[in-house]
């Protein structure tokens, strides 16, 4: 039987897999929730051990895609996929001591985590359209990677327009060659004179235009679409396979939420994870929010880690629906107050709930420089500036996580020179496709932080 999905606003009619996909954010401006989890026993996770990202991959994504994708094409389209990665583990596992691991993640195309997810998003985005003979048009705002891999994934796919919105001042130069040099008519990179939160608003405010989104079939690429967490999802699995039947502990350094929300999802579904540790830059809403109960937007802080500094989480609202017991009018009250007044705080009750997963932890700049720093002189690992987040993270919260400890590794440090030089005095090398980036022309368009510039470029565009 298919699982089937309702909005965390609970005013949008239930949707199937290839609703949500292709629909992205709920049309009452929610995100979309399963109905039920499937749940994977410890038998299950055992015969995980040894096999292929793909085999387990299929078996993950399997109970969620019955009724929608036939058996042999998710295996088509999952084999795809993971092909294009240059290591065949895909999610790799890297020792440094005894007690912590760093996962790999950055083995795809763009050498980010998102590749993991997105790759497979563009191959069943373009499978949906060619059954329905339609077009769409997906709209994401980035921080750093996403637009990147996002781009990568989806380039010259069929029926595809692809319209990315990162901040003027946000990227590394890397990050931003990424999208802007993608020689494709099918991309367009925008540059916003603003933060992330703005670019997020504008796509936000945009899918919330009901005419729009349904003349341009606006999809999305960000993290709020489920099926982008749920393929996020699967490497948890792979991770804790190794240590089966032992639970383990992930640090899991997090900006919008959905790295470690597909963490939880992995939990819902039966895998055995003693802590979610959020690992968090300045911009420490999420650490705050853990500590206090109370959640609250402040300024976006520029940091050395550009991917993770965001304040409004669009991922927490999956979460705090579970912590409204699926109370959809609850949680629209609280998504009110946050609009109205940047803020609102939970009941003791549901605090302790989110305590007994997840934990948090900070480190700014320095720190994040001292843990590459010392991670070199120690294991001669080069950790990028967000992955070194999450190790200091995992030092600071060394009492509370269970051993083992896993720390996601979300992105090559190649892609922040500068920081790497800073922080050891060596430039990390440039794997080729980045070092040919830096020949290539730049193709983006800077617009205002105003909705109506971004929507009326879009017309012109498509």
């Amino acid at each position: 039987m298919s699982i089937h999905y309702r909005s965390t606003r609970g005013q949008a009619p239930r949707a199937d897999l290839r609703g949500v996909t292709l629909g992205g954010l709920a049309p009452d401006g929610g995100l979309y929730v399963p109905e039920s989890w499937p749940q994977f026993l410890p038998s299950d996770l055992a015969a995980m051990k040894g096999k292929s990202y793909s085999d387990i991959a299929y078996q993950v994504l399997k109970p969620f895609t019955d009724g929608v994708l036939a058996d042999d094409v998710l295996r088509g389209l999952i084999g795809k996929t993971y092909a294009a990665f240059d290591n065949p583990a895909v999610a790799s596992l890297k020792e440094l001591d005894e007690r912590h691991y760093m996962l790999e993640l950055f083995h795809g195309p763009t050498l980010a985590f998102e590749d993991v997810a997105l790759q497979l998003l563009g191959h069943i985005f373009e499978y949906f359209l060619a059954l329905s003979g339609e077009r769409m048009t997906v709209l994401g705002a980035t921080s750093g990677d996403t637009g990147s891999a996002a781009i990568a994934a989806l380039t010259d796919r069929r029926n595809i327009d692809v319209f990315i919105l990162y901040p003027k001042k946000g990227p590394s130069e890397i990050q931003r060659r990424q999208m802007t040099c993608a020689d494709a008519r099918n991309v367009h990179a925008i540059a916003i004179d603003g933060s992330f939160d703005d670019c997020q608003a504008i796509v936000k405010a945009l899918f919330g235009d009901a005419g729009f989104r349904e003349k341009h079939k606006l999809a999305a690429v960000n993290s709020i679409n489920w099926l982008r967490i749920l393929a996020q999802s699967v490497y948890y699995f792979s991770a804790a396979a190794a240590f089966a039947p032992l639970p383990v502990s992930f640090v899991v350094p997090t900006g919008n939420f959905g790295n470690v929300y597909a963490g939880y999802v992995a939990s819902k579904c039966g895998l055995p994870i003693s802590k979610l540790a959020i690992a968090c830059n300045k911009n420490d809403s999420l650490a705050r929010f853990l500590a206090s109960g109370r959640m609250k937007a402040e300024s976006v802080a520029a940091t050395l880690s550009p991917s993770m500094d965001i304040q409004i989480s669009s991922n927490f609202e999956r979460l705090l629906f579970d912590l409204c017991k699926n109370d959809a009018a609850r949680l629209s009250d609280y998504m009110a107050a946050m609009k109205a007044k940047g803020e609102f705080a939970v009941t003791p009750v549901e605090l302790a709930e989110a305590r007994q997963i997840f934990t948090a932890g900070m480190a700014a700049d320095d720190l994040t420089l001292k843990t590459i720093r010392e991670t070199y002189e120690k294991n001669g690992y080069v950790l990028d500036p967000h992955s070194a987040v999450g190790a200091a993270v995992a030092k600071q919260l060394s009492r509370e996580l269970p051993d083992p400890v896993i720390m996601l590794a979300t992105a090559h440090p190649a892609k922040f020179p500068e920081t790497i030089q800073k922080a050891i005095n060596q430039r990390p090398t440039l794997p080729g496709a980045l070092s040919q980036l830096l020949q290539k022309p730049e193709r983006t368009v800077v617009l205002a932080n105003d909705k109506r510039a971004v929507q009326s470029y879009i017309e012109k565009e498509i």
